[in-house]
């Protein structure tokens, strides 16, 4: 079995799923492996659900009267077959990454473009070897574009993304303290996430350019084409402004207020809005996408309980995102409390980066700084640091916290988001 041969199938498929549980009528589920599992046991199963193939990688389950076909890599297919099936396509790919922001930028761009466009993307965070090539293989003959999250954790990984995806329009967020300890440190970070710009341009494809960030300047400079935002001599120029907690941006006189805290939000917005007037959408539009996006997915996420406010931003974590996330916090008005998680993946800085993190805390002045986390516990040794969130929860159960205004950041195996319900 090879993609050829396989594809005029696929293109009589529902969906491509990777997990039995979600296999409806005339879905392909390709049967992973792991160490403690064999998917490939329950092949016959699917096809009793309904499912119109199955792809195995373990020959002796191979059943082609019954569509089950073996395959050396389950994987590797996936993957083939995502490649084959892009290079169908002719619709405009935009491809994604950075380390900061990437998933509310991808949410936004999705928004301002379905005003006018059919659009797939990225759902949720489906954005890596295994997420991007589904992403790719839910583009539909109605779909008129494409929106594609990347994400890595180390060099080589949005190269190979690239070949997947072939993105004909890519935006890099920022380049920040994400994943050192997979990238080697922050030039590391900024090579890999640049692996992106490499492409576009060995494919002369169009790159989006945040003109206030200095590293995306020079990694752009002298290349065409590009869509530009930022300075009085970009394509685009937005001004920054806001109401209460949200951020919001101005075009020609008009604005568009967005329900994302933070100004570390507004270039994610001035990307959104770029696209949009680079492919013909009008302003007004663009103002209805924006203001109607609800974040929900514990990024930059308001909640109000009760008579507190809530910052959610639970999702994931690192040194520059945590310093933006509490640097904001400070312009909340009433009393205010951080909770803040350890931040992962950060290697040998990782000790540094906490306390420079817990210092800078200090500095701003919050109510009360409340710290959940191994690393956090071990350079904080207030009564208010906590070991993991369950012990944080034990905590409130018996402690309320008295400020108006509640933050809680960080990585995303700490799980913050487990004690809202004991605020």
């Amino acid at each position: 079995m090879n993609t050829e041969q396989f594809y005029p199938l696929f293109l009589q498929a529902a969906h491509v799923v990777i997990d039995s549980r979600k296999i409806e009528k005339n879905d392909i589920f390709f049967a992973f492996s792991g160490e403690n599992f064999n998917a490939a046991t329950l092949a016959e199963q699917a096809i009793d659900r309904g499912a119109l193939a199955v792809i195995v990688e373990q020959q002796a389950y191979e059943n082609i009267e019954k569509n089950i076909f073996y395959v050396p890599s389950t994987l590797e297919f996936l993957q083939e077959l995502a490649i084959y099936h892009r290079n169908k396509l002719q619709i405009p790919v935009i491809g994604l990454t950075g380390s900061n922001g990437k998933t509310t930028t991808k949410e936004i761009i999705h928004a301002v473009l379905s005003e006018k466009f059919n659009v797939q993307y990225t759902r949720g965070n489906l954005n890596n070897h295994i997420g991007v090539p589904l992403t790719i293989l839910s583009i539909k003959p109605e779909h008129e574009m494409a929106v594609i999250e990347m994400g890595a954790n180390h060099q080589k990984e949005i190269k190979f993304l690239c070949t997947i995806s072939l993105p004909d329009f890519g935006y890099i967020t920022n380049f920040g303290k994400a994943h050192l300890e997979g990238f080697g440190g922050v030039e590391g970070v900024i090579k890999g996430k640049s692996e992106l710009y490499d492409y576009l341009k060995y494919n002369r494809k169009t790159i989006v350019v945040n003109e206030n960030d200095p590293i995306q300047v020079e990694k752009t400079k002298d290349y065409s084409p590009k869509i530009t935002f930022g300075n009085t001599a970009s394509n685009y120029q937005f001004e920054l402004f806001s109401e209460q907690h949200f951020v919001g941006l101005k075009y020609n006189d008009q604005k568009a207020v967005s329900k994302l805290t933070g100004e570390y939000n507004f270039t994610n917005l001035c990307a959104a809005a770029s696209l949009g007037l680079h492919f013909g959408i009008d302003f007004k539009n663009i103002i209805r996408a924006i203001e109607n996006y609800t974040p929900t997915n514990m990024r930059s996420q308001i909640v109000e309980k009760g008579n507190k406010t809530l910052v959610l931003d639970t999702y994931n974590a690192n040194p520059s995102s945590m310093a933006a996330s509490i640097r904001n916090f400070v312009t909340f008005r009433g009393s205010k409390t951080i909770i803040i998680g350890d931040m992962l993946e950060l290697g040998d800085e990782s000790e540094k980066e906490h306390r420079s993190i817990l210092e800078l805390a200090h500095e701003l002045a919050f109510d009360e700084i409340i710290t959940v986390g191994k690393i956090f516990k071990s350079v904080n040794h207030s009564p208010l640091s906590f070991e993991d969130t369950n012990a944080l929860t034990e905590y409130l159960k018996v402690n309320k916290i008295p400020s108006k205004n509640i933050l809680l950041k960080g990585s995303r195996g700490i799980a913050l988001e487990k004690a809202i319900d004991f605020i």
